[in-house]
């Protein structure tokens, strides 16, 4: 593990895929990282299911009408396979410019098989998987296309370029752009940005995509007029545990990397009032703990070369404390 580096540029890729289009969508993210790089900024996080995209269809349409498109959307979805077809120039390209990043994908499960999870990749800046953190919960009619995750991928990465562990969720907030959540959803994206801030004590870099003709478009094409999502939608911020904006936020269609400049040095302040580590802690009173064995079968076997997953025993074992980003 490198020296940490007390003060850096994080981002949160404000922008929209290339709707059910898994190599466009991987170029956009490499030209999107290489952005990055020229602008010295060392960590870039990507919204929700970036490739091939949130997969919006199953609000939409009944469940009899989505099976061509859900079969077309497993196989645009990602194999987290190190070195492979879709992960290699992304690697790359973390690797050429320096940047490490948390990219949201629909992730299938190798070996030709149909599972998805909706799964946060993160890709070191030496171009290393660390781990994948797959959704625990698939959220409403989510749960007719995604798997739950487990216990195992719930875990913080250690970032060796800059001596501090990242960490992600997905939290859910609904779309602005879809129907019902139209006056509410900006708002409720910010709520639980802020709440997580200071209750994890963490910096917050939140990324969320809005909805495009592109992906409109191609519904329309291939399932039928619909009017339950529109376009536009999207918040995206960087956050202090403290709650200040030091990013953003940005809402719209208009694409950019919300950038802001994290300075670990103020942790201390914070701690001060908070410390999960420590006098808020209360283990007297609760104990944290789950289930951290592997469950699904590719998560038994070693699939990255570097990262935080140790040897996992039988049983139920308590988490370690690890500090996140």
């Amino acid at each position: 593990m490198a020296s940490k580096l007390t003060k850096f540029k994080v981002a949160a890729a404000h922008a929209a895929p290339v709707f059910m289009d898994k190599m466009a969508t991987i170029k956009k993210t490499v030209r999107l990282i290489e952005q990055a790089g020229a602008d010295d900024i060392k960590l870039l996080v990507f919204p929700e299911a970036f490739i091939p995209g949130y997969p919006y269809f199953i609000e939409c349409y009944p469940p009899l009408a989505q099976v061509a498109a859900l079969a077309l959307y497993a196989e645009e979805s990602v194999v987290v396979d190190p070195g492979g077809d879709d992960m290699a120039a992304i690697q790359d390209a973390c690797r050429r410019t320096g940047v490490a990043i948390s990219l949201g994908v629909s992730e299938r499960m190798g070996g030709g098989g149909h599972t998805l999870f909706n799964s946060q990749v993160t890709v070191d800046s030496d171009g290393t998987i660390l781990g994948v953190h797959r959704k625990l919960q698939p959220t409403y009619v989510e749960r007719m296309v995604r798997a739950q995750g487990d216990g195992s991928t719930l875990c913080n990465f250690p970032l060796a370029s800059l001596g501090w562990n990242l960490g992600g969720l997905a939290r859910v907030a609904g779309a602005v752009a879809m129907a019902g959540f139209e006056a509410v959803a900006d708002a409720k994206i910010e709520a639980l940005m802020k709440a997580h801030a200071p209750t994890a004590q963490v910096f917050v870099v939140t990324a969320s995509n809005y909805v495009d003709e592109t992906c409109l478009a191609w519904m329309r094409e291939h399932l039928g007029e619909q009017d339950f999502v529109k376009e536009g939608g999207g918040w995206s911020a960087v956050l202090h545990p403290f709650c200040a904006f030091l990013g953003g936020p940005h809402t719209g269609a208009e694409e950019k990397l919300v950038q802001g400049e994290v300075d670990f040095a103020q942790l201390g302040a914070v701690k001060v009032w908070i410390d999960a580590a420590g006098h808020y802690q209360r283990p007297e009173v609760l104990q944290f703990r789950f289930d951290k064995r592997p469950m699904w079968a590719d998560e038994k076997t070693k699939r990255f070369g570097r990262g935080v997953r140790e040897k996992v025993e039988e049983g139920v074992v308590e988490e370690r404390d690890e500090k996140a980003l």
